[in-house]
């Protein structure tokens, strides 16, 4: 599937993406504070593609001016990347995303985002979309306060496995009602 926003594309990855990739996951401002580490080489970028990035519902970040991805945007199934076990439902998903440093401060990420989220709510009908940080990642946070999702609880000592540490996390949601509120009303308004 492929899904369209005014400055992006998101398709989904291909081990073709693993140059672009590299260029933007080797920054250490950009993995760890997601919770993953930085990417050593091309070829670690391209199986990162392959066992995590190149799966149903993740997509690649594309700029529509130069056709390249430049971040990872998805939702995340019966996983919790912040809480274990946080989507344990059908009808709930987890919605996670990078992108790289050149491209901070946009907005290409909460642009990406609605879409995703409208993806979520109107074509996989689901009923909650969950998002989180690790502290300190006041990037994310406020990507996740500009989209209207409503904060659910902080937790110590939450398991970074592929950091091999412990972190504080916080937990926010979006349900479609409160999704429906927020976004669907702009439309018939307009």
């Amino acid at each position: 599937m492929i899904l369209q926003t005014k400055r992006t594309i998101l398709r989904p990855w291909t081990e073709d993406d693993a140059e672009e990739c590299f260029k933007y996951a080797k920054d250490p401002r950009v993995g760890p504070a997601a919770g993953w580490p930085v990417h050593t080489s091309a070829e670690n970028s391209r199986q990162i593609i392959k066992d995590f990035l190149a799966v149903p519902e993740t997509y690649a970040v594309v700029l529509r001016e130069t056709n390249l991805p430049v971040g990872s945007i998805g939702l995340h199934f019966n996983s919790g990347l912040i809480n274990s076990g946080l989507t344990t439902k059908d009808d709930e998903a987890e919605l996670g995303y990078w992108i790289g440093v050149p491209y901070w401060g946009q907005g290409l990420i909460p642009e990406a985002a609605k879409e995703m989220l409208r993806h979520a709510f109107e074509d996989l009908d689901l009923e909650r979309v969950w998002c989180g940080y690790f502290d300190g990642n006041e990037k994310s946070k406020r990507v996740q306060e500009k989209l209207g999702f409503v904060y659910q609880w902080t937790s110590d000592n939450v398991p970074v496995p592929q950091m091999g540490e412990l972190r504080k996390g916080h937990v926010n949601l979006m349900t479609r009602e409160h999704w429906e509120q927020i976004y669907c009303s702009d439309r018939t308004n307009s």
